[in-house]
């Protein structure tokens, strides 16, 4: 067991960290979100493990910036661990990572996770991180092997209003959102368009629930959410569920949009800085990730996995 463990350490190691001179664009106050997977192992037992942690960059100092996470969780095959009090550094000027903090189980156990990260490659939609690490419970202690993508942000131009209080950004409900595209009544031809639209050139071109579903803004931002589907929809913020298939989302009380008709549409202001996830309580598989705090260009995420099938 110690060999081969130490063989699949080995292989993925030396396949991530022939790294190439390139380095990530990281700036202070943008918004990322850091998602992988990869293996846990002790001498006993090696353990499918998935990061996904929505990351928030604060002060640099010299060549290193630090950030915090906001919202994720950390998985072990079917044990989910929600982040607590977790915290990192983006290392001369995003050529490496380090990630410490602790992690809580469900049934409310502490783990400390420490993680360190060296850049492998990057496009212009993403960069790959290859990880090793720690992950330390009460019962165990795994060292941990991971392949990630940070995604990266693309500007988008902000509508001008009037107001010197908030910026504006228009967000489609796409047809067929309802049904996850099925359904003999959808364009898809139009659904393209509408998506392609809003999005940056640089985008691959694909459906989406929403025109954008992951955007960073500036606390203030007024959002104005439009029904093209065919049937109405709601807006709610809360918080994720992770692993309860049944009750996704909690409501947090922060977000209400109220009925939006077809053809109609309703504004919501972003007003708290922080994290949000907003979502439509009647189809769940709808959801925006919004990362909201100052001193920030209004952004969009390039990368999401809430996406309609081709």
């Amino acid at each position: 067991m110690k060999a081969s463990i130490s063989l699949l350490a080995l292989l993925v190691i030396s396949s991530g960290y022939f790294v190439n001179e390139a380095f990530a664009e990281i700036s202070e106050n943008q918004a990322f979100l850091l998602e992988g997977s990869g293996f846990a192992i002790n001498e006993d037992v090696i353990r499918i493990s998935e990061i996904d942690l929505g990351l928030s960059s604060q002060q640099q100092t010299g060549s290193t910036i630090n950030f915090l996470a906001e919202d994720g969780f950390v998985t072990l095959d079917d044990d989910e661990f929600i982040i607590s009090k977790l915290n990192g550094k983006f290392l001369r000027e995003g050529r490496y990572i380090r990630i410490n903090g602790n992690i809580e189980s469900s049934s409310g156990f502490d783990t400390s996770i420490s993680f360190f990260g060296r850049l492998v490659e990057e496009s212009k939609d993403a960069s790959v991180y290859g990880f090793t690490g720690r992950i330390t419970t009460p019962d165990n202690t795994y060292k941990i092997i991971y392949t990630t993508k940070l995604s990266t942000l693309t500007k988008i131009i902000p509508v001008s209003t009037e107001s010197k209080k908030s910026d504006l950004l228009t967000l489609h409900i796409l047809r067929g959102s309802s049904t996850q595209g099925i359904g003999s009544y959808i364009d898809v031809g139009s659904a393209r368009e509408n998506a392609a639209a809003t999005q940056s050139t640089s985008d691959p071109l694909r459906l989406r629930y929403f025109s954008q579903d992951r955007i960073s803004v500036v606390p203030g931002t007024t959002i104005t959410i439009v029904n093209d589907d065919v049937v109405s929809h709601s807006i709610l913020s809360g918080t994720e569920n992770y692993g309860d298939r049944y009750n996704r989302y909690t409501e947090d009380g922060r977000i209400t949009s109220g009925e939006i008709l077809p053809g109609k549409s309703v504004s919501i202001t972003l007003s708290d800085a922080g994290f949000y996830r907003l979502y439509d309580p009647d189809y769940d598989w709808m959801g925006i990730v919004a990362y909201v705090f100052p001193n920030s260009n209004n952004l969009i995420l390039g990368t999401t996995n809430n996406q309609q099938g081709n």
